[in-house]
């Protein structure tokens, strides 16, 4: 019957006349609503938003309703879930009696605890990972028919409620048992409480399945947790500019691209020279690794001792700050009252003189407690900025004369190469050489230029290679240098501005009070 009458209907666009209306109609009533709809109500103030038997075709122009934490779309002809994507704050969303044919667009919905997909066209649970609020789920009426989505729901481990009656998984004859078993925490199954007892007995029947998931599961979530802690290493080495140098990267990398040297490894005894090389040549890149974690504790020690030295020269002159307008609050009461309570007119404007003469002490007096403030902190950035710079420094100099003996184990590796190429050359054209080489080798052999040329090729590379690294190193460390110091100097000049408006703010409201104080009113 509702698909007849919808069937009838013109699909509807969710424009701002539709928003609108559904907004002013479910807005405040009485003297508040009156209000709103003089002035008219913010979207992004809107809390719960109800768009029900709209006959709306596609999600569209709810971006604005960024604080929105109900959401009810139900019984339209939706047939993608879309635009909800700046809904980040919603914890209700009632998408049933759709069309829709696939969980999307959902990922967003961090905080999302109640989700109805009741009587669409889903075939499949899946698309719900960011969801990791939830709590209730409603999937009835549906095409759900392998019962192995159920596996999928065991991620969510607030889930208290499921409901997945009217699909065809529904109607197997283990349906109960299995979800019972796989989903240990649910209390709710198609809106019935589940019996304790009626659980044990589903994993005693399931035991043998469910622990070999379980073993599953934790080989996943150890291969994750490795992951992570792996990346949080590499994130760590990135902070201190030396990743993939602990090890072999730095000199595998050499030869990824390098055809040639691939091709003269091949050659008698380079082999063992090679493996001489590499061992060399990963212990400099060691040493780099290692002295540079050393360098980045160094470095964060420094800006923590330095944040600190802020931390407290800014509290310890807030105080000060405070102090002195407790104090002149405490006599700006007793100089209010006075003022009143005085009935000479010469008195008061005395009085007044007075109290004004208080107000400018306490601005003067606030105001050098701000300009001791910023030289104090001056002194303190610029000699943070000497020291930080140092370190840098020091740093890059120690970095580049470690790289600069890979680039000498490069050249003492070149020479010896060169050596051999043109040693089994000289066999070649004597016929002398006992092994056999692969074609695509012999055929860099067939004159001295070419030979040398591979090798110089081959060199070449290497050497881009550990400059490019350098560079790129030395580049990093130096635009962190920049980007920290600019940013320290650029967050003093903001504290600042804002402590001498806060300064000036209170200042005025002070004189205001005063202004206000009618000097014929008091007398009368």
């Amino acid at each position: 019957m509702m698909n007849r009458l919808y069937n009838s209907l013109e699909p509807r666009v969710m424009d701002d006349d539709m928003l609108k209306l559904a907004v002013g109609e479910q807005g405040p009533q009485e003297e508040a609503g009156q209000l709103a709809k003089q002035e008219g109500i913010l979207f992004k103030d809107v809390l719960s938003l109800q768009l029900d038997f709209q006959n709306i075709l596609r999600i569209d122009n709810l971006w604005q309703f960024e604080n929105l934490r109900k959401l009810q779309l139900d019984n339209n002809i939706i047939e993608r879930i879309e635009g909800l994507e700046n809904l980040t704050h919603l914890v209700w969303l009632d998408l049933s009696f759709n069309n829709i044919e696939a969980i999307e667009g959902l990922d967003t919905l961090v905080n999302l605890e109640d989700l109805s997909l009741f009587n669409n066209r889903i075939s499949k649970i899946d698309s719900l990972d960011a969801l990791v609020k939830l709590q209730v789920l409603s999937l009835g009426n549906n095409q759900i028919s392998n019962m192995m989505n159920i596996i999928y729901l065991r991620r969510f481990k607030d889930l208290r409620a499921l409901g997945l009656s009217g699909n065809p998984m529904a109607e197997t004859e283990d349906y109960r048992m299995f979800i019972w078993a796989y989903l240990p925490d649910l209390v709710y199954l198609d809106s019935r409480r589940i019996d304790e007892h009626m659980k044990e007995q589903a994993e005693i029947k399931h035991q043998y399945s469910i622990d070999e998931l379980k073993h599953r599961e934790n080989l996943i979530r150890t291969r994750l947790e490795d992951e992570q802690s792996w990346q949080k290493k590499l994130e760590d080495h990135k902070a201190a500019f030396v990743e993939h140098l602990n090890g072999s990267f730095l000199f595998d990398s050499m030869y990824t691209e390098d055809v040639e040297g691939n091709k003269l490894a091949c050659l008698p005894s380079v082999g063992e020279l090679l493996e001489a090389y590499k061992d060399k040549f990963v212990i400099i890149c060691l040493n780099i690794f290692e002295y540079g974690l050393k360098q980045h504790e160094k470095r964060k020690a420094e800006l923590e001792t330095f944040n600190e030295c802020v931390h407290e020269a800014i509290q310890e002159n807030q105080e000060q700050g405070k102090q002195r307008i407790a104090k002149f609050e405490e006599k700006h009461l007793l100089s209010l009252s006075a003022i009143r309570d005085e009935s000479e007119l010469t008195n008061v404007e005395m009085k007044i003189v007075e109290y004004s003469e208080d107000i400018t002490e306490l601005y003067n007096g606030l105001m050098t407690l701000e300009m001791q403030l910023v030289e104090q902190l001056e002194e303190t950035i610029n000699m943070f900025e000497r020291n930080i710079i140092d370190l840098v420094g020091f740093f890059i100099e120690n970095v580049q004369s470690l790289m600069a003996q890979c680039r000498d184990l490069e050249t003492h590796h070149h020479e010896k190469l060169l050596e051999i190429s043109i040693n089994t050359l000289e066999k070649i054209v004597k016929g002398e050489l006992d092994e056999d080489l692969p074609e695509d080798v012999r055929a860099l052999f067939v004159d001295k230029d070419t030979i040398v040329n591979a090798v110089g090729a081959s060199h070449d590379i290497h050497l881009l290679k550990i400059d490019n690294r350098e560079d790129e190193l030395v580049t990093r460390i130096n635009s962190w240098c920049t980007h920290l110091v600019d940013k320290i100097h650029k967050d003093e000049i903001i504290r600042n501005r804002k402590r001498v408006k806060e300064i000036n703010q209170y200042i005025d409201h002070m004189q205001n009070e005063l202004d206000n104080l009618d000097s014929s009113d008091i007398i009368d």
